[in-house]
């Protein structure tokens, strides 16, 4: 049997479509199957899910960075969700006949490419992180820890801040931003609306339900305004759903609403 990787890449555009139709493009030349492409306005970002053999998802995941730091510029980009590059992360999830450790290796070798071949700065995360980061910055393992003050943070910080080094690429960032490369098991990204205007109510339930509160274990989850939809949403990502499923979540997302 073949083996088989998926990657999940998260741009930074989620309102014109003519750019993610560009970037989508650049992805399927490699000889990859496309699963999914979402996009949302409030967030401002897409989400594109393709599957394939591990060097040709490799590729593809390269290309599709490189497209997007041509056409995204993060100088005039503004959504909810929190983000630092065009390319914002691409993870490596191993599906058939591949193994994490594969999916490690295959995250760091498109990181080096990446920092090396585009000059975007790089930061490996999840089980990609490299042993000597991990030792040292056991919290640079954390897609949050690395984004957090998002591009603007990171622009200005990354020439001085000893914690903002790159694992590979330049300590300067461009209109591109950087991107967070990774390995990792499955996740599900489930969001749940509530019916109010106020986001400060679904901030203080996701601060409560994620397990860096003492929530959920296996659960990190963020508050959001949906300006164009009228609502507010608590975006979770269930990193083992084994340990806490989607009707866990939203039965104490609905509990802490109906306080």
């Amino acid at each position: 049997m073949s083996q088989l990787v998926e990657s999940v890449p998260n741009f930074s555009e989620g309102r014109r479509p003519e750019i993610v139709d560009e970037i989508v493009k650049a992805m399927l030349a490699c000889d990859v199957m496309l699963l999914d492409r979402e996009m949302d306005a409030s967030h401002n970002r897409a989400v594109v899910t393709i599957v394939g053999e591990p060097a040709n998802v490799a590729e593809a995941a390269f290309r599709g960075c490189e497209r997007a730091a041509q056409l995204i510029d993060l100088n005039t980009h503004r959504g909810e969700h929190p983000r630092m590059g065009a390319t914002d992360v691409i993870p490596f999830i191993p599906i058939q006949n591949v193994t994490m450790q594969e999916c490690v290796a295959l995250a760091r070798r498109v990181g080096e490419r990446i920092g090396n071949e585009l000059q975007i700065p790089v930061y490996l995360y999840e089980r990609a992180a490299t042993y000597e980061r991990a030792a040292t910055q056991p919290e640079r393992r954390d897609l949050a820890y690395i984004r957090k003050g998002e591009y603007e943070a990171l622009r200005e910080e990354i020439a001085t801040v000893a914690a903002r080094e790159p694992d590979f690429g330049p300590r300067r960032v461009g209109a591109a931003g950087a991107v967070a490369v990774g390995a990792r098991p499955f996740l599900i990204a489930y969001n749940v609306n509530l019916d109010t205007r106020n986001a400060q109510i679904a901030k203080d339930i996701a601060k409560i339900i994620r397990e860096k509160g003492g929530g959920l274990p296996s659960v990190k989850a963020l508050g959001f305004a949906l300006e164009d939809k009228g609502i507010v949403q608590v975006s979770m990502n269930l990193t083992d759903f084994n340990v806490t499923g989607m009707w866990t979540a939203f039965q104490h997302v609905r509990a802490e609403a109906e306080k």
